[in-house]
């Protein structure tokens, strides 16, 4: 079939080569489309780029259940595997495309403008986006690669002056030029930074924490055991599990920023910026933190030391009572500059316990990826039902009158932290000389501490591990038990009882709809005698 021409272009047949450059110039297209698209983004918004904003859409109408497949799968990794999906899939639509334009040039390019308006109208609609200018990047991004499409195609459909082949000579100079422009000015964008990106930093520099007004007490010595394999009593920063929906970490400008408190039962609304909130009385305070979508014995959860004002101070000054106390809301409404929303009970915000307003982790500022400037900590409840990262509003409200951004997506609207304990030591199918062998790990149970780990080699007696010292009964507790380990394969199993004397269940549940239990589980093999 021959290729459509327009009046008084000579005819001919597009050879395989044709087909596979047209191919090729529809991937190229896509690139400089993306790359301009991405450097744009940085002027406006980095959030605003068609691969986050697409992959924001898809995190959000994706299945629960898929979801906590990729995290037990991908792990924190599982957002870097999103948006390499998406731009596989996006690579593999530009070379129908680029063929497609070989023959039906308009509608090829058409089909280029059709995907920056999907990409326009997914960064728009976005929950935190506010403005139409999120539209721009991927707009400009479709302009610039339908227009290389064009002019490639232009290329190849019409034949070099005096022969009846396409001047792929000129297509080679045309995309290659094209490319090595946008990889450069992409690079040149990324190393120079944005100007978002550049004032969050420049205001996270020079942030200087306060004093805690109630420091934190000391760290038991006994706290800390010392085993090799165990995981460390306060979790470093950059080990600090992360799992959340932003596919681009919210880069926020603390001077800028401002936290909104309103709702129901609130007698007048306040604004706060950070200025206003580091002045006030402070606390800091050793609190463990675990994710609903921590299997039993997995990794997501960790110990900090927290630095932050008491949120039920905020609320009480401005009018708040607690449900016990006759008050008309029972939910607290975080929202975060990224559109997630985490419903919190009132009532156990308020009920005592150190519910924060953190902006300090482990003596410095909040790491982005960790909320900065200010984020909720709340001991004894999941994350995902307390611990809003990149905070911007309080909205005080009820339960029966909202569903946060989980609930309607399978989760529990309420979710305290169940009693859990961990091997971490040997590992599972770790292979280990016969002799005495030291089983160690880590137990929590938020808000009710730990009394008692217990440890079982086979289908042996439970045997009493000796616990680390208690720093508090919001923090992990570290354990070990000495085992005269013999050849041959073993299963070790370790169970838990929190401070109500409540043990943890052998009967192991999934994550959802409120968080795993049950008893964890290693096989290893005793080599020698």
């Amino acid at each position: 079939m021959n290729a459509t021409r327009t009046a008084g272009e000579p005819q001919y047949e597009p050879t395989r080569t044709d087909r596979l450059l047209a191919a090729l110039g529809g991937l190229i297209s896509a690139y400089v489309s993306l790359a301009v698209a991405d450097l744009v983004a940085g002027r406006v918004r980095p959030e605003a780029g068609p691969v986050p904003a697409v992959g924001g859409a898809v995190v959000d109408r994706t299945p629960a259940g898929l979801k906590e497949w990729a995290i037990r799968v991908f792990g924190e990794s599982d957002k870097a595997v999103l948006q390499l999906g998406i731009l596989v899939l996006l690579g593999l639509l530009a070379l129908g495309v680029g063929l497609l334009a070989l023959r039906r040039r308009l509608l090829g390019t058409a089909a280029v403008g059709a995907f920056g308006l999907l990409g326009a109208l997914a960064a728009v609609t976005r929950p935190d986006s506010d403005s139409a200018v999120d539209a721009v990047p991927s707009l400009a991004g479709a302009v610039a690669g339908a227009a290389l499409l064009y002019v490639l195609t232009g290329r190849l459909r019409a034949p070099r002056p005096g022969t009846d082949r396409a001047d792929r000579r000129g297509f080679l100079i045309v995309a290659g030029s094209a490319g090595l422009a946008a990889t450069g000015a992409a690079a040149l964008g990324r190393a120079v930074g944005t100007p978002v990106q550049e004032n969050a930093a420049a205001s996270r520099a020079a942030l200087r924490l306060p004093r805690p007004d109630s420091p934190a007490p000391a760290v038991p010595a006994g706290a800390q055991l010392r085993v090799p394999g165990i995981s460390p009593f306060v979790t470093p920063n950059r080990d600090f599990y992360r799992v959340d929906t932003a596919l681009v970490v919210p880069k926020v400008d603390a001077d800028r920023w401002r936290l909104r408190l309103h709702g129901s039962g609130v007698r007048e609304e306040r604004t706060f910026t950070l200025r206003e909130l580091t002045a006030r009385p402070t606390l800091e305070r050793d609190i463990t933190l675990a994710c609903v979508s921590n299997e039993v014995g997995g990794p997501y959860v960790g110990n900090a030391r927290w630095l932050g004002v008491r949120l039920a101070d905020l609320l009480r000054e401005a009018g708040v009572r607690p449900p016990s106390e006759g008050g008309p809301a029972d939910q607290l409404v975080a929202r975060s500059v990224d559109g997630m929303t985490i419903g919190t009970p009132v009532e156990e915000v308020m009920d005592g316990r150190d519910a924060l307003l953190a902006f300090g982790m482990n003596g410095e500022p909040l790491p982005f990826s960790h909320g900065f400037p200010v984020r909720m900590v709340v001991p004894g409840l999941y994350g995902y039902v307390s611990a809003c990262k990149w905070i911007r509003s309080i909205e005080l409200t009820t339960f029966d009158a909202y569903d946060a951004y989980w609930v309607p997506r399978g989760w529990a609207a309420q979710a305290p932290v169940k009693t859990q304990s961990r091997i971490d030591t040997p590992r599972a199918l770790a292979r280990t000389a016969a002799g005495t062998v030291m089983v160690a790990g880590v137990a929590w149970a938020q808000h009710r501490g730990i009394r008692r780990v217990e440890v079982r080699v086979d289908d042996g007696p439970w045997r009493d591990a000796t616990l680390g010292a208690e720093d508090t009964r919001d923090t992990w507790r570290q354990w070990v038990h000495p085992w005269t380990a013999t050849p041959g394969r073993h299963t070790l199993t370790v169970r838990a009882t929190d401070g109500t004397g409540a043990t943890q269940p052998e009967e192991r549940t999934s994550t959802m709809p409120d968080g795993a239990q049950g008893w964890h589980s290693v096989v290893v093999r005793v080599e020698g005698g």
